[in-house]
């Protein structure tokens, strides 16, 4: 403008004459830029990043509609924005690189970028580009223009970040599969064709022509980084790579591998708030902000007037600026100097995720105080308050800043503000007809209420029972549709966190009734004097809620726990039952050891038993002696056989129909929710399978009916149930049934049969079964050996962490037993499905598509035909089959059967099959520990026992020497899992919540009659048994008669 002037043509460049220039001179006295005012009456604009996007968008739309002649901009302008002109000047080719420190070249394709600019379509017949260089430089860019540049790839320098998330996501899992990664790369194309770029010597492009080695040398270099970086673990032998809590952090929040490098040094246990804001601004994310000496002084007015936390290293260091830019993003405050507007904007598109990501690093690690301080400041972030400031400034577009101010120079709490009258807070703030809206926004603020239970199970597990009340009034405006809750347990004086969960509230759920939660945390000896569980809001300041579990009056359980040893006996051939039509029932020629050392008293005694041994060690035969003893000696007693769940009374229906009905001539009726036989049936039968339920409603009324009384035998199956949902009625019918023996004295045979027990003695003295009668085997005392695998895989959502486990489900199916029988047990019908389609997939990209199908096709196609579900035909294809409860029965017992016959290798089944049909197979991947719980809607884990019973699936006793299992957990369980797998789990008594239920009952049919009876009437029950032992499970003080007696008639 000024040399136009010396030369008198400035009309050249003049707008004025334009049709719209006075609308238009308006609009641009509005822009914020000085600058752009005074150059708009010259005809020239300016445009850069450090402009506000609507005086940007304004030059554009000016030059665009030829009111500026001249726009004067950075070279970002000719990539963002399609704005073409006559003619287009380069002034200089250096750029400064903040990255580099320095000054660099303009690259080849800014170049062309530019100059593509130059001509109008509509207008120009032809366009000009001008480049003014250094002299030095004018050759190069000659040459650039007239012969063209290849595109070079960059993917080298993020390659860390990218294989880091390839082996978060489960894609990559070794050494070849990354090579075979990187080959799809288009930097592996150019590696091939130019590799002089990439630092590879014509060497060795001669020696490896295929450039395999340096592929292999690139993906080595960046696992180790990574594996240094704690970020994966790398197994150079196998060349294996496993995924870390941080690496996937990192993935997920989009970290840099240099940034993590950063947090590893200088993330500490205990940390200031000053230190932590210090340690965001060294990520690697900032480390383009540079340090301008126009801004110092403004830097300087910010930090005394924005900072009120301590700025390391002041506003003349890089990192002291960024801690300045933080804060003052936080306090909310004005910044003037345009650069520092665009630092500070680019600052804050980061800022909440680094905070997140550091948040979930702390809580990973179990670090308490620094997971609080990190929640905080991600809050703090998200909201743009300070966490020292009043709560209610989250209200802060509802109630004015005088309030607040009033309220934080009074220094008046929440719980304060809960407890004043309206008319007090209005007093209190000098705003009488204020009071009333502060009062109605104290009880929209987030809060609720915990109470907790603890029970002791073993000596170093603690049940916890948490109960959450929501006691605010939920408005849509400020809570949404749900808030987020972390549910932490903390032991403070050692600075550790024993358990987190997030809990999710609803709008509705803020209505109804508290929402019960329950979780196992570990005790440590010596005892800390207590722990400490808090809710905390995931999204607002200071709603936080604390219970305290104190351990002063906690009485643990004695370890008592009585295994029976396995003897070295000779196994006792089946003429040992001395009759041949009971020979022909079996298949096999000699029992098993567990069945030997206990034949002499199933068989030839009228002695109680408990058979304590693991899944598949044939406790059902056991308990068939039993039954043929009965048979020997009182032909004209009932049997009776009680199993809890109705998939295991089919199971049992269809077996001993065939044998014991069809060879024995006995006669047999099925009692569930199905089928409920009539009177005659009840009368002649010889064997009654009921579940528990239905043999309650029977013997409820047993003085008038007389087939209850002719019971002579009663099997329990899976008794160690009595700790589940449905405990208490099996606990009742037992009691019951002993309670009817003692009072008819004819004497009822008990045969309970169960896994491993830690509390055999307590459960033996309740059935009546004396020392001789007590059979309670290892864990590790199986027909066939059991192997046994855990594996962790986080990631805080169910349905992405399933999908993460499909890839190790197929490795491990590859490893462990690439031509047996697999079973696969998952929570759900969905799953079901998406896990084969996930395996189908896996195998057929290792190019063996049908590696699971042994059969011909002709005989596949007649099988398919017959197949009804759409899911099961597609995966039958490939060998794989479905079982869930949605098949109809003809498909189900279609899949059994294939699966049984070695047709299909591998049986996607969901955790009902582990218990119904007895399939078992070589090996047994057990996907995930939780199941989807429809009463609270959450995911809840399933019961060990559960665990215990698919694991048993794995080793089939005619054919395997030895069984294998992989349970594929969350990453937080791994450890509970490993230690409680092979420490039995003592079997506690349910009956107390429902006692009302069961003692109403027995007065309606005249078993108790006053308060002596129902007090006898409990002596019967596990539950009296127990109290004894873990008096503390069930809220008893001490075990003292006195206490006993009171707790009892309560």
């Amino acid at each position: 403008i000024d040399l136009a002037a010396k030369a008198g043509e400035v009309e050249l460049f003049s707008n004025a004459d334009h049709p719209q220039y006075g609308l238009i001179k308006k609009d641009v006295s509005k822009a914020k830029s000085r600058e752009v005012i005074e150059f708009f009456d010259s005809g020239f604009g300016i445009h850069n990043a450090g402009m506000m996007r609507s005086d940007r968008n304004l030059m554009e739309r000016l030059f665009a509609d030829g009111l500026l002649k001249v726009l004067v901009c950075t070279a970002t302008l000719a990539w963002g924005v399609n704005l073409p002109a006559h003619t287009v000047v380069i002034k200089g080719t250096q750029l400064y690189d903040a990255k580099a420190g320095g000054w660099r070249d303009l690259g080849m394709l800014d170049v062309m970028q530019i100059f593509g600019r130059a001509g109008r379509p509509q207008f120009d017949k032809s366009g000009e580009g001008i480049i003014i260089t250094t002299h030095d430089k004018l050759a190069y860019y000659l040459r650039l223009l007239t012969s063209q540049l290849p595109i070079e790839s960059q993917f080298l320098g993020s390659l860390k970040d990218n294989l880091n998330a390839e082996v978060a996501l489960g894609t990559v899992t070794n050494v070849r599969e990354a090579c075979a990664w990187l080959g799809y790369t288009y930097l592996f194309r150019r590696m091939k064709t130019n590799p002089l770029v990439y630092g590879i010597t014509w060497e060795e492009v001669i020696g490896d022509p295929s450039m395999g080695a340096k592929q292999r040398s690139f993906i080595i270099d960046a696992a180790r980084s990574l594996d240094k970086a704690k970020m994966m673990r790398y197994d150079e032998k196998s060349g294996n790579f496993y995924c870390t809590e941080l690496g996937r952090i990192a993935s997920h929040f989009y970290l840099q591998y240099s940034s993590v490098e950063t947090y590893n040094e200088m993330l500490r246990r205990h940390m200031s708030e000053s230190e932590v804001i210090n340690m965001v601004a060294h990520s690697s994310e900032f480390e383009n902000i540079v340090v301008r000496e126009e801004e110092q002084d403004e830097l300087e007015t910010l930090a005394r007037k924005a900072c009120p936390l301590e700025v390391k290293g002041g506003p003349t260091d890089k990192h002291g600026k960024i801690s300045i830019l933080i804060q003052v993003f936080i306090s909310r405050a004005s910044v003037d100097s345009s650069s520092l507007h665009s630092d500070a904007q680019y600052i804050s598109q980061s800022l909440g995720r680094i905070m997140r990501a550091l948040f979930e690093i702390c809580l990973r690690r179990g670090w308490s105080e620094m997971t609080s301080l990190l929640l905080e400041y991600c809050k703090a972030v998200d909201r743009k308050i300070w966490p020292h400031l009043h709560p209610l400034r989250q209200f802060d577009r509802d109630i004015s800043p005088e309030i607040l101010w009033k309220l934080e120079e009074r220094n008046v709490d929440l719980d304060r503000l809960y407890e004043m009258e309206e008319n007090d807070i209005g007093a209190l703030i000098r705003f009488s007809h204020q009071g009333r809206l502060v009062k109605q926004y104290v009880g929209y603020f987030p809060h609720v209420n915990l109470s907790a239970s603890v029970s002791p199970i073993t000596r170093t597990v603690l049940k916890v029972d948490l109960l959450i009340t929501p006691e605010f009034v939920w408005k849509d405006r400020h809570h949404g549709m749900s808030q987020r809750w972390l549910i932490i347990v903390e032991d403070s004086e050692n600075d550790t966190i024993y358990h987190s969960e997030l809990f999710t509230l609803t709008k509705k759920m803020a209505r109804g009734t508290p929402t019960k939660m329950s979780f196992n945390i570990p005790i440590f000896e010596p005892h800390p004097p207590q722990y400490y569980i808090r809710a905390v809001s995931d999204s607002w300041l200071h709603a936080e809620s604390i219970f305290t579990v104190s351990f002063h009056n906690l009485t643990l359980p004695q370890t008592q726990i009585t295994h029976t040893e396995l003897l070295d006996l000779k196994p006792l051939p089946l003429s040992a039952l001395g009759n041949k039509a009971y020979e022909d029932l079996y298949r096999f020629t000699h029992f098993n050891p567990i069945q030997t050392q206990a034949f002499h008293v199933l068989y030839h005694t009228e002695t109680n038993v408990l058979l304590g041994a693991p899944t598949g060690s044939g406790k059902t035969i056991s308990a068939e002696l039993a039954m043929l003893h009965l048979f020997n000696t009182q032909p004209d007693m009932k049997v009776v056989y009680i199993a809890p769940l109705k998939a295991i009374v089919r199971e049992r229906m269809n077996d001993w129909r065939h044998r014991l009905v069809t060879q024995l001539g006995k006669k047999m009726v099925e009692m569930t929710g199905d089928f409920t036989p009539d009177m005659v049936a009840l009368l002649s039968a010889d064997i009654i399978i009921s579940t528990p339920e239905k043999w309650d409603g029977i013997s409820r009324s047993w003085h008038s009916r007389s087939y209850v009384m002719k019971v002579g035998l009663m099997i329990l199956d899976e008794i160690h149930l009595l700790g589940a949902d449905r405990g208490p009625i099996l606990e009742v019918i037992v009691s019951r049934m002993r309670y009817i023996s003692s009072q008819t004295e004819r004497s009822i045979r008990f045969v309970g049969l169960s896994t491993a027990l830690a509390n055999a003695r307590d459960l033996a003295d309740w059935l009546g079964v004396r020392d001789d009668g007590l059979f309670n085997f290892k864990p590790s005392v199986r027909p066939v050996p059991l192997e046994v695998h855990i594996q962790g895989y986080p990631g805080k959502f169910y349905c992405p962490r399933m999908n993460s486990m499909n890839k190790p489900a197929y490795a491990a199916i590859c490893t462990h037993s690439p031509d047996k029988p697999v079973l696969i047990f998952v929570s759900s019908r969905r799953q079901t499905r998406l896990t084969a389609l996930d395996l189908i997939q896996l195998a057929a990209s290792d190019e063996k598509p049908t590696q699971f199908l042994s059969m011909a096709d002709n005989s596949l196609d007649m099988i398919l035909s017959q197949v009804t579900d759409s899911n099961l035909r597609h995966t039958l294809q490939f060998g794989i089959g479905l079982h869930h409860a949605g098949l109809n029965d003809r498909d189900r017992s279609l899949v059994e059967e294939l699966f049984s016959n070695n047709k299909i290798q591998v049986l996607v089944c969901t955790s009902t099959l582990a218990w119904g049909v007895n399939l078992p197979a070589h090996l047994v991947i057990i996907k995930g520990t939780e199941y989807y719980d429809g009463k609270t809607k959450r995911y809840v884990d399933y019961v060990i026992t559960d665990i215990l019973q698919m694991m048993g699936r794995a080793g089939r006793p005619q054919y395997d020497q030895h069984g294998k299992a992989v349970i594929l957990v969350h990453e937080p369980k791994k450890s509970f899992y490993k230690k409680f797998l092979y420490e039995p789990f003592p079997v506690e008594s349910n009956l107390r919540e429902h006692l009302h239920d069961h003692i109403n009952a027995e007065i309606v049919s005249s078993t108790i009659g006053n308060k002596e009876e129902a007090i006898i009437y409990l002596t019967w029950t596990y539950l009296y048994r127990r109290l004894v032992v873990n008096p503390s499970y069930y809220g008893l003080e001490d075990t003292e008669t006195y206490t006993l007696n009171a707790y009892l008639s309560r």
